[in-house]
């Protein structure tokens, strides 16, 4: 099990590489625009992206910094909020790295935003939760994406396992 967690950390690395290329060909204005999306722009979804995982490591963790605004603004700049995916990608890639199958059956007790609420669930059903938030968003913003420049790149996840051999390989 533990080899699909880190795959799906490197395929979350890969794709929000991917959707911050495209952005960044973007004008400030398009970038910016309310464009009707939950958290309104592509600015918006990428900070919330970030904002969530902080989140969610901060509860796997219990530690890293962690706002609780779904919509807060971390980054003004789109180049300092892509450095801070970056090393959040990297820490996600860390923990991941670190776990062993015991651990993903163990539980995580925390508080829910949206609706206040004391959960437990285990470290997997969690994992599956975030990771999953993660290609939700992606898929908002590559339809905006889309829509801005008639074309994004795939985000599927057999074009990451493609790409780095694991269609190759036995199934993981």
């Amino acid at each position: 099990m533990l080899a699909h967690w880190r795959m799906f950390a490197g395929y979350n690395a890969w794709a929000n590489a991917l959707v911050y290329d495209e952005a960044a060909k973007l004008s400030d204005a398009d970038y910016r625009a309310d464009r009707g999306a939950f958290f309104k722009s592509i600015h918006g979804t990428l900070n919330h992206l970030l904002v969530a995982d902080r989140i969610w490591m901060q509860r796997f963790t219990r530690k890293g910094e962690a706002t609780y605004q779904l919509d807060a603004i971390l980054h003004e700049a789109l180049a300092d909020l892509r450095a801070a995916r970056v090393r959040e990608d990297a820490r996600i890639s860390a923990f991941i790295d670190g776990l062993d199958e015991a651990e993903l059956a163990q539980p995580i007790f925390y508080r829910a935003i949206a609706k206040p609420a004391e959960i437990e669930q285990t470290l997997g059903t969690a994992l599956a939760h975030f990771f999953n938030h993660q290609t939700h968003h992606r898929g908002q913003l590559h339809g905006l994406l889309t829509g801005l420049a008639g074309v994004a790149p795939s985000l599927d996840l057999v074009a990451y396992q493609r790409q780095i051999g694991l269609s190759r390989s036995a199934p993981v």
